[in-house]
């Protein structure tokens, strides 16, 4: 099953410029973005139109990051984006943070694991997806970076086996380290990730002042003072010290935890360099040009709240952002009805009576429900637009059912990058009910 590949339409830039905030000057907060409201008019502010279709076509976008809170349909936009980019020609991996399986099942398999898997989407394009798998991701870094022996070491090292499991962060220095891995295998031209829910998506953007500090934390050097002192004054110096350290930590800690410790440390030591170096090197190729962050929300109050954070911090970041897709909208069938003229056509059916009067009020006030409802989520998406002018935004109508198969996620794809034109109200793609006037 393919996505209808289209041609790049005339005039048509072959991306959307990406979103970076100014720092506000404002008393107090400095540093934060600006948050835009009503122009001196008093009209409403009209959010830009997030052209997808274009994004993902364009071949200098190399790195699409979607990020938001959880529950908003990030997963499945990462796929429907990654479909719609190989059905435009391009050679797409799909890299999930979040454990769900719902990837997997709507990509037609069982489970995703830490390799890349080709999905036959039958289009010129190749799309393939994996899930991090984070202690895999660290063992691979350990046995790719140190000699054999050395790498044994550390494996069986219980505090490894620990902090390369379960330890707060590791999942974020390996989504950082895996991005990395993709980007330098040079195998595909379009990396999609979707990250995990909430605010810790961005953790990975934390991850090297993170590594950073963790390694240069006092314990840390003094752990492995003893292998970095040199000459025997030095090292009996250090050692004494050590010693005293050693001593008041076991205690705190425990012995055989602490000496674990010390072996993990000592045996990373040199490794730790290399991955500091790299982490930095992917955070900033996160800057540059050719990255894009997606943010995904759906219309309700606590995930546009979630949305502003991201837009804000990845504005303080100076990442390049593409904008925002408002996902599960819920449009009418037709704006040519408002709510109070539908409710009160419902009543005027209803007690004239007749054939078919039941069913008629029923189906207005059906309508009268819809609009009212897409009144609702255009009023939270207005005040988003008026706290974060110039953010592009793309509206996704809410689909019937989840989404199970590939056949699904194309119809996802589809709506993700459709021209304006083909909405049956000719409500514009970047909002769900026409702007007053």
């Amino acid at each position: 099953m393919a996505l209808p590949g289209r041609a790049a339409r005339p005039g048509r830039r072959a991306g959307p410029p990406h979103h970076r905030a100014a720092a506000a000057d404002r008393p107090g907060r400095p540093g934060r973005p600006a948050r835009a409201g009503r122009p001196p008019g008093g009209a409403p502010v009209s959010s830009p139109a997030l052209d997808l279709d274009a994004l993902v076509r364009d071949p200098a976008t190399r790195i699409v990051v979607c990020c938001g809170a959880g529950g908003v349909g990030k997963t499945t936009t990462s796929a429907a984006l990654g479909l719609a980019a190989a059905a435009a020609g391009r050679s797409v991996v799909v890299l999930t943070i979040d454990p769900a399986r719902r990837l997997a099942q709507s990509l037609g398999l069982e489970e995703l694991d830490n390799e890349p898997r080709r999905i036959e989407t039958g289009g010129p394009g190749e799309l393939h997806a994996m899930m991090l798998d984070m202690k895999r991701t660290f063992d691979d870094v350990v046995v790719a970076h140190s000699t054999p022996e050395r790498a044994e070491q550390v494996l069986a090292n219980p505090f490894y086996q620990a902090l390369s499991s379960s330890f707060g962060g590791t999942q974020e220095y390996m989504a950082m380290e895996k991005l990395g891995q993709l980007r330098a295998r040079d195998e595909w031209d379009l990396v999609i990730v979707d990250t995990p829910p909430s605010r810790s998506a961005l953790d990975f953007l934390d991850a090297p002042d993170r590594l950073a500090r963790f390694l240069d934390g006092t314990m840390i050097r003094l752990l492995t003072a003893p292998a970095r002192a040199g000459g025997r004054a030095g090292l009996r110096m250090v050692s004494a010290g050590f010693g005293l350290f050693s001593r008041i930590i076991s205690k705190i800690l425990g012995g055989q935890l602490l000496g674990d410790i010390a072996t993990f440390i000592a045996a990373l030591d040199s490794m730790f360099g290399g991955f500091r170096e790299r982490a930095t090197a992917t955070y900033e190729l996160l800057k540059q040009p050719g990255t894009a962050f997606v943010v995904v929300a759906t219309p309700e109050p606590d995930a546009l709240r979630e949305a502003s954070y991201f837009v804000d911090r990845l504005s303080a970041e100076g990442m390049p952002l593409a904008g925002l897709v408002l996902n599960r909208t819920h449009p009418p069938a037709t704006t040519a009805l408002s709510a109070t003229r539908a409710e009160a056509a419902a009543e005027a059916v209803a007690e004239a009576g007749g054939k078919g009067a039941k069913l008629a009020a029923g189906a207005l006030r059906v309508h009268a429900e819809r609009m009212a409802q897409a009144s609702r989520e255009q009023r939270l998406a207005d005040r988003f637009a008026q706290a974060h002018a110039g953010v592009a935004v793309r509206t996704v109508p809410a689909a019937a059912g989840d989404v199970h198969d590939l056949a699904d996620l194309e119809v996802m794809a589809a709506a993700l990058t459709a021209d304006d034109a083909d909405t049956g109200t000719g409500t514009p793609r970047s909002r769900i009910l026409p702007q007053r006037r």
